[in-house]
């Protein structure tokens, strides 16, 4: 949960976006007016693939923020972070509107 949220801080740094809207509208790649699992995904993975830095698809220790840490593959932090996406879709209707974005984790 911590390499989650530390991945999360590390992607909102540098999408630096400021209102619920601006999170939808970036990571709203179709521009239907809702983010789709793949959306997200693709959207939250962005810090995963920044502190990669031998590009070896593995996050070891000293990649991770503090150099300490159990390792994660990216198939793990896209697992994870398709589980945080069916957490916050409040209706369950396979997406994410503005609300449910700006709700807390859930």
């Amino acid at each position: 949960m911590l390499l989650c949220a530390g991945l999360l801080a590390a992607s909102a740094a540098v999408a630096q976006v400021e209102r619920t809207g601006d999170y939808l509208a970036r990571m709203d790649t179709d521009g239907d007016g809702r983010v789709s699992e793949a959306e997200y995904v693709a959207w939250m993975g962005y810090a995963f693939e920044r502190m990669d830095r031998d590009g070896d698809g593995v996050l070891s220790a000293a990649e991770l923020p503090g150099g300490k840490g159990k390792p994660i593959t990216l198939e793990e932090h896209r697992r994870r972070l398709a589980e945080r996406f069916r957490r916050q879709d409040a209706d369950r209707d396979g997406y994410l509107d503005a609300r449910e974005l700006a709700a807390p984790p859930r």
